[in-house]
């Protein structure tokens, strides 16, 4: 049957499946002349031979339909249901396209969000919006289960005023029930996603949606609560329906409210023929592919974009895919996991307000932090620093429960502070080292014409990156959960004075306290935003040649030239190096001789190697060790060692590193991890087989330039991502 404008009330269905077929046989009944075209040619010969059939109860009802198969069909299209699962709209709108009359127009009846697509193929200004909310169900060919009353809001896109095409549809539509026009479809979208998704979650099971909200209702709230803040931050005003309230589903709703809203719905729900989702009859009957990741693709862009967590709905969505062609493993244990992970995206959501409502602190902590000046080579200077730093933690931590000072001569002292643990359900009681440094490679005054600076979100100054940030997001994790009364773990905290110079004085007492801790989180500055789970081992050495020195004029052959022999050397050791295994060697200084007109006598080459390997590292070694002169008359000496292990990604890092990115995630962001080629007391501390969490530290860049940075947004979220690592780890 053709659809031309000589027709209006003529109707074409595109999907005849639960809301086409439904929405067909209402039409129908009431003399619209429908045509419904469908892909299922099973489903189509059955509506021509006995009608379109609605099923309610035990009484059947059918009307007469044109059914076609798209390929059948033949004709133009005028006014357009569109009724397709979400994943077919771009194919199904590309076989409309060039069907559809100038002043024909697509209606989109579908779950998700998908007015964009469909005015991206046909126009704008052919493109309807609304909202469907109905309870019905394909139970065989031709035969729709009608599951009771539902809801249905038409109007146009983009919330413009209501238009006389969308009266008239509307006016059509009350032929099914309810229909209204709104000019706020978007609303209703948008209260859809979030009830759509707790409907979803419940095929992760095999039971009733309405016992299963019931039974789950932490989840559901978060898993609706993820949703609506995105809608929030996009000024989507939401729209109740049927029994569903959105509001007392956001996150800041009272509890009260949000029960009885769980009372209400849940009731509703019970009242419904149809007690599973279609979802649920996807996996479970249709053997067939789920529509939600399609649903929710603009929910998961928005959320990207505005650095919201979405934490639960991802997980609802990896879970029906992996459910796909494995119903069987259906259950709710799978809810069960679902109502921990939404406590634990619950406290994250706390975390980061916390820490947000404090920012302007955070802030002028590290510019007090900054204004001490702690250059590695100036003890005046760092004893001043640390005590500023005692008087600080006094001040946000409270006393430890226990401190020790560790005097060095040559270097900053060691401060190491004991904090209690909280509600901790860990079975590995031992505390969490928390490890950083407080001495900076900027020589004393540079403060005078560097002083810490702000621009906006951006931060300068001396040490800032490296690593006097990660000093503060230590700090105000713990005292974040200190305020929020969350779990931690015991915690030490501990601070060297002369990392940047290789902790030559504190690496013992570094690996002595990380034996007796469970891991440790090193609040090194982060590499691009990522973690650093492998640093390279690094070994300082020293090439001395002795020679024999001579007139270079009058006695050339007397002498045996250390330069000479120098040259010879450093183009063995350049033979050394092994990109691919991550090997690298630098002859960085060469110095030697006295005069132009006299052979050297002495030459020097300071080297730096940088392994990824204990095999590259001992390969080096005995390179080095097994080093001759090429000049028998001259001698040659390596001096120096090994001056940090190498730290590489063992299974326990790994794990590690996984747990902080699913910490992450709970607060909406995603992690990487990465190797580097700097190094850090990390090494020692994963070399005496403790395991590390790197670069917990600063986001930023510029170490050890005048280029150094951070930023105020990075401080907030990296204290945020510490401290929900803290939680998670007293957890586990």
């Amino acid at each position: 049957m053709n659809d031309t404008t000589a027709q209006r009330a003529a109707y074409t269905v595109v999907g005849a499946g639960a809301i086409g077929g439904t929405l067909a046989f209402a039409l129908a009944r009431a003399g619209h002349p429908v045509t419904v075209v469908d892909a299922d040619r099973d489903h189509v010969a059955a509506i021509r031979a006995e009608g379109l059939v609605v099923a309610r109860g035990d009484t059947r009802s059918s009307v007469a339909v044109t059914a076609v198969t798209p390929d059948e069909f033949d004709g133009t299209l005028g006014r357009v249901l569109l009724a397709v699962k979400a994943q077919a709209t771009g194919t199904a709108v590309d076989w409309i396209a060039p069907r559809l009359a100038p002043d024909g127009y697509v209606v989109s009846l579908q779950n998700g969000f998908n007015e964009a697509l469909i005015a991206e193929r046909v126009g704008a200004g052919r493109t309807v919006a609304a909202f469907v909310n109905i309870f019905a169900d394909v139970v065989e060919p031709g035969v729709v289960l009608d599951g009771g009353a539902g809801a249905l809001v038409v109007g146009e896109p983009e919330g413009a005023p209501v238009s006389e095409r969308v009266r008239d549809l509307v006016a059509d539509l009350q032929s099914w029930g309810p229909a209204v026009a709104s000019d706020n479809v978007e609303g209703y979208l948008w209260a859809k996603a979030g009830f759509g998704a707790m409907l979803a979650a419940t095929a992760l099971a095999d039971a009733p949606m309405a016992d299963l909200i019931d039974r789950h209702r932490p989840a559901m709230a978060a898993l609706t609560g993820e949703i609506f803040a995105v809608a929030d931050r996009l000024g989507v005003t939401l729209e109740p329906f049927d029994a569903f309230d959105p509001l007392p589903l956001r996150r800041a709703a009272d509890p009260a409210d949000r029960d009885a809203g769980f009372d209400r719905l849940t009731a509703w729900l019970r009242t419904q023929s149809k007690d599973r989702s279609g979802i649920w009859r996807d996996l479970a009957v249709r053997r067939r592919p789920v529509e939600v990741t399609t649903h929710y693709a603009d929910v998961f862009a928005h959320a990207a974009r505005e650095g919201l967590p979405t934490t639960l709905l991802r997980t609802v969505v990896d879970g029906l895919l992996l459910l796909e062609g494995a119903p069987q493993e259906m259950a709710e244990s799978r809810l069960d996991a679902l109502d921990r992970l939404a406590v634990d995206a619950s406290r994250a959501a706390a975390v980061r307000e916390w820490l947000e409502g404090h920012r302007e602190e955070l802030v002028t902590d590290l510019a007090d932090c900054t204004a001490q000046g702690s250059a590695s080579d100036d003890p005046d200077a760092l004893d001043a620093c640390l005590g500023w730093l005692r008087d600080w933690l006094d001040r946000r931590l409270g006393t430890p429960d226990a401190e020790e000072i560790l005097p060095r001569a040559d270097a900053g002292d060691v401060l190491v502070r004991r904090y209690p643990g909280r509600d901790s359900a860990a079975g590995d009681g031992r505390p969490v080292l928390l490890l950083g440094h407080y001495d900076t490679v900027w020589p004393t005054g540079t403060l005078d014409d560097w002083p810490f600076t702000r621009d906006g979100d951006r931060v300068t100054g001396p040490g800032v990156f490296d690593m006097k940030a990660g000093l503060v997001q230590a700090v105000w994790a713990l005292r974040a959960l200190d305020a929020l009364g969350l779990p931690r773990p015991a915690c030490t905290l501990m601070l060297n004075g002369d990392e940047e110079t290789g902790s030559l004085a504190s690496h013992e007492a570094i690996v002595e306290e990380a034996r007796g801790s469970r891991l440790a989180m090193v609040f090194e500055a982060a590499a691009d935003g990522a973690i650093k789970t492998a640093r390279k081992g690094v070994g300082l050495f020293t090439l001395t040649v002795t020679g024999r020195e001579a007139h270079a004029g009058l006695d050339p052959a007397a002498g045996a030239s250390a330069v000479d022999e120098l040259a010879h050397q450093i183009l063995r050791l350049a033979g050394l190096r092994d990109h691919e295994a991550g090997t690298s060697l630098n002859v960085g200084v060469v110095e030697g001789g006295t005069r132009s007109n006299v052979t050297a006598g002495r030459a020097v080459a300071r080297i730096d190697v940088r392994v990824a390997s204990a095999a590259e590292r001992e390969r080096i070694s005995r390179a080095l060790a097994a080093l001759t002169p090429v000049d028998a008359r001259t001698r040659v000496e390596i001096t120096g060692d090994w001056n940090r292990p190498v730290f590489e990604r063992t299974e326990q890092v790994a794990a590690l590193a996984g747990l902080a990115r699913r910490c992450a995630g709970l607060l909406g962001e995603e992690l990487a991890e990465a190797s580097v080629g700097g190094a850090s007391d990390g090494n020692f501390v994963a070399a005496a087989g403790t395991p590390v969490l790197d670069g917990i530290g600063a986001l930023g860049s510029g170490a050890h330039a005048r280029s150094e940075n951070t930023s105020v947004s990075g401080l907030v979220g990296r204290s945020a991502l510490a401290a929900t690592v803290l939680v998670a780890l007293a957890a586990d």
